[in-house]
Order: C-alpha cells, then sequence, then structure tokens
C-alpha cells in the first residue's frame, strides 16, 4: 500500500471514529417520536450494517425500534459503543464479516470508492445475500469509479463490484437528518424509491422500507436506479408514493 494510500485510510478511519460519535449525539437529542413504536408487524429479521455512520446508523437504528436484530459493523466495532447503548438487546457491534454472518440482509452505507476493495474481500459472504445499496458514487470523494457509475448506470456498477449479492438501490436519495425527520412522519409518508432484479429481494426491501417509517416505490429493474442515483429526476425528493409514482410517469 502506497504512503498516499495509508494516509486515505488514517484520514477515513478518523472520520469515522468522529461520524460516529456525532451521529449518536444526533440521535440521542431527536424526539422519541421520530423512530415510532416497535412494529407489531416487524418480521423480526436479522440485518447486518456494512458502514455505521449517518445513514447506516440512521436507518439501523429505525430498524431496532422497529423491532429488528441489528449488527452494526465497523473494523474497529470498540468504535459503536455510543451508537449501540442505549438501543436494548435488538442492537449489536460487530466487524463487517460478522454483520455479514450474521445478517440475512445487508445494508451498505459507504464511500463508493470502497465497494471494489469490500466485493473482493467479502466474496464468500455476499453469495445469495439480499443487499440494501444506499451508496452514492461522488467524484471527488471516489474517484474513477464514479464516472463509471455514471456512465452504466449506478445499479449496474453496484451489481458488478458486489457479485452475487441480491441487489436493491434504497436509502441513497435523502441525507440521514431528512430520514430521521422524515419517518413515521404523521400523514401520508415520504417515498423511498427502491430499484432491482431479484422479486423475492424487492418484496423484504419494501417491508424494511415500511419498517423504517417510509413508503417504498418500485421504480424497476437495477438499470432504472438512475432515476433516483445524485442528479437523477427522482433524487432528493420529499414526496409522497402517489405523488412519485405519477412522476415516474412523466419519465418514461
Amino acid at each position: 500500500m502506497t504512503h498516499h494510500s495509508c494516509s486515505n485510510a488514517s484520514r477515513l478511519a478518523f472520520l469515522s471514529i468522529v461520524g460516529i460519535a456525532a451521529l449518536a449525539l444526533t440521535l440521542a437529542t431527536l424526539p422519541r417520536a421520530v423512530f415510532g413504536q416497535p412494529s407489531t408487524n416487524a418480521v423480526g429479521m436479522k440485518i447486518g450494517i456494512i458502514g455505521s455512520g449517518n445513514i447506516g446508523g440512521t436507518v439501523g437504528t429505525l430498524w431496532v425500534k422497529a423491532g429488528h436484530q441489528v449488527m452494526f459493523s465497523s473494523r474497529h466495532p470498540e468504535n459503536l459503543k455510543s451508537l449501540v447503548d442505549g438501543l436494548g438487546p435488538l442492537a449489536r457491534a460487530g466487524t463487517v464479516r460478522e454483520a455479514l454472518t450474521f445478517g440475512d440482509v445487508v445494508l451498505i452505507a459507504v464511500p463508493y470508492g470502497a465497494y471494489p476493495q469490500i466485493g473482493k474481500d467479502y466474496a464468500r459472504e455476499f453469495t445469495g445475500k439480499v443487499f440494501l445499496d444506499a451508496g452514492n458514487a461522488v467524484l471527488r470523494r471516489d474517484g474513477e469509479i464514479a464516472n463509471e457509475a455514471r456512465e452504466n448506470g449506478i445499479g449496474i456498477t453496484s451489481a458488478k463490484y458486489l457479485a452475487g449479492a441480491r441487489i436493491v438501490r434504497a436509502f441513497n436519495t435523502m441525507n440521514f437528518r431528512r430520514l430521521a425527520s422524515n419517518a413515521n412522519r404523521p400523514g401520508a409518508r415520504m417515498a423511498i424509491p427502491i430499484a432491482g432484479d431479484d422479486k423475492e429481494a424487492l418484496a423484504v426491501a419494501q417491508t424494511l422500507v415500511r419498517n423504517a417509517g417510509f413508503d417504498p416505490v418500485i421504480i424497476g429493474g437495477l438499470e432504472s436506479a438512475k432515476y433516483f442515483a445524485q442528479g437523477g429526476p427522482l433524487y432528493g425528493q420529499d414526496i409522497t408514493a402517489q405523488e412519485m409514482q405519477l412522476r415516474l410517469q412523466t419519465l418514461r
């Protein structure tokens, strides 16, 4: 590994520690009503989180509140203590491999530039696993893979690097504060667009989106994930499921 790569890894590790601590503080100060009450309809799935920062930490917390077992992961699980403390016995911390082994479903929410290495390091654990893919490819942060995602479509690119997983794109369109504040809101729920090629994986994703406090809208197969990728017409849209379905009709 080059000195430049080591420096980047050290910086990312430091930022991860700081980010986890800040996220735990943010979640602790949110009104309890934001998370709703444990769902009596929750399936009680086992969910592994790869990337327990802003998005992974927030969505994972919503799932714990809905009655699911969640393992938040990190290369240094001890740094997740502040995140899992107070969530009760359904939440735990572990390594990435432990989370992949633990989860019947996995949420990946890490910088997109890490996908090739993660896919290489954990290829065996990926096989047949339902993956909710919340990553966004950002050129300044992620480098050349962002151009590939833009050219080929981010859903297709994720399937390339996370080979063997049953991928559903989800939870990539909003920052963590907007997800937390809109979860289980009164009235019409906020829509979360999802896309995938595996019908069973899509059904699991729909359940988990609902359990997190939102309404899922199936946009189509992985190729259609371009509609809600960063810069796409459905990205960052705080609208209801009905409004999103109507808007989708105008795009096709």
